[in-house]
């Protein structure tokens, strides 16, 4: 790997070990606040207006800008939201009310913002900084320092809100984002543009939306991106975890913390595992089979009243989550031309920030209207009878083989 591709990965790493720890707090502090699960519903909801309204924009910019300005720029606004959060908690007690909550939910909706520019621009950055042939494992790799950071995030996060208070947590996101805007400040190449789209677009219109269209048309794609939406959208349990951690477990932050980063212990130790071992052959029933499992996973975590038989139930669904995701990322990746790599990875942002900060207002109202535990449970039973609705629906999606997936579809 060249070096200035390990220096865009430590960036991601300290953006994405940030961006999770400040999940943690900026939660907890909403809850504490409101002792509403709706206002933790509300917290997806900001994040989602920018995330996903801006995502076409975001891939346009990114096929036609430098990506690594792009992201150079979504840190940047990253470490601003980092510093709204430190700023409730270092006046709150002089603020009122909807003041706190104005500059929680500013928080979240600039982490929104950040995100929905974040997933194209790496997207477009790593197959134009390594060689073709290390394309895959650069891929995993960023994968798994991702899922490092998904764990350590929520963990870190919550044994420090727990044990030192907010502001020295949330002093140590602003931290960790300057330092992912100094890994990038190092790395010495500047991607070019890639001046190809007047030859694939007759207009500025049919260009915006290119990506768009590549993927409902597309008979493999469309039907894998839609199964991960309903299923994380309804099964998705992350914003309801200070309730589950504050009432029903009753293990504080520092269990939040926890419970927070199990999926992505999961995740890691899957990710690993994929690393030296491709699933060819069968990737659709392994697809569908995944879903299934993450289904089976949130409803014993709705069921479940013990600590640890709760992490247990996380740690599957990150289990599960990761083989889905490296089935859908693969897809994604060998599919896209390389002129609309930005606009792709933009419909697939879309497709999950739809699945996950939607999912979080969702599981708001859910809880809110039918109670905490059955509004996992429903969340679950809604992934299950996607799984089986998608099987039948798309027998190219269970039929789908990696090993053929070059471009053809």
């Amino acid at each position: 790997m060249t070096a200035d591709f390990k220096k865009l990965l430590g960036a991601r790493f300290f953006f994405t070990f940030g961006v999770q720890m400040q999940a943690i707090i900026l939660g907890w502090r909403v809850y504490e606040i409101f002792q509403d699960p709706l206002a933790l519903g509300l917290v997806g909801l900001s994040e989602a207006v920018p995330a996903i309204g801006l995502a076409l924009y975001a891939g346009y910019l990114v096929d036609r800008a430098r990506p690594l300005l792009v992201y150079r720029q979504v840190i940047g606004v990253s470490l601003l939201s980092g510093l709204l959060v430190l700023a409730e908690h270092v006046v709150h007690a002089d603020l009122e009310l909807w003041s706190q909550a104005s500059l929680l939910y500013g928080g979240a909706f600039l982490t929104g913002l950040a995100r929905s520019f974040a997933g194209p621009a790496i997207f477009a950055s790593v197959p134009r900084m390594v060689p073709a042939h290390q394309l895959l494992q650069a891929t995993a790799l960023m994968s798994s320092f991702m899922q490092v950071a998904r764990i350590a995030g929520p963990a870190i996060g919550g044994l420090m809100f727990g044990f030192l208070g907010p502001v020295v947590a949330s002093t140590a996101v602003c931290l960790l984002l300057f330092l992912s805007l100094g890994c990038m400040a190092w790395i010495s190449v500047d991607l070019p543009v890639l001046h190809t789209e007047e030859k694939w677009h007759t207009s500025g219109r049919e260009e915006f939306f290119s990506g768009l269209h590549f993927v409902r048309n597309h008979p493999i794609l469309l039907p894998a991106l839609s199964l991960d939406m309903i299923s994380v959208l309804f099964g998705g349990v992350t914003a309801l975890l200070p309730v589950f951690a504050h009432e029903i477990l009753q293990v504080g932050p520092r269990g939040l913390g926890l419970l927070r980063a199990a999926p992505a212990v999961g995740a890691t130790v899957m990710s690993l595992y994929l690393a030296h071992r491709t699933l060819r052959g069968r990737s659709g029933t392994w697809l569908l089979s995944a879903v299934a499992g993450f289904g089976m996973s949130i409803l014993v975590f709705g069921l479940s009243q013990n600590f640890w038989l709760s992490c247990f139930a996380l740690v599957m669904s990150g289990v599960f989550d990761s083989v889905s995701m490296v089935i859908r990322s693969a897809a994604v990746q060998m599919f896209s031309p390389d002129h609309m790599r930005g606009k792709i990875s933009a419909v697939n942002s879309i497709f999950i920030g739809s699945s996950n900060e939607l999912g979080e207002l969702e599981s708001g109202i859910a809880a809110k209207v039918l109670g905490t535990v059955p509004a996992v449970l429903l969340g679950g039973v809604v992934c299950l009878i996607t799984v089986s609705v998608m099987a039948y629906a798309s027998p190219k999606l269970r039929q789908l083989d990696l090993s053929n997936l070059r471009g053809s579809t």
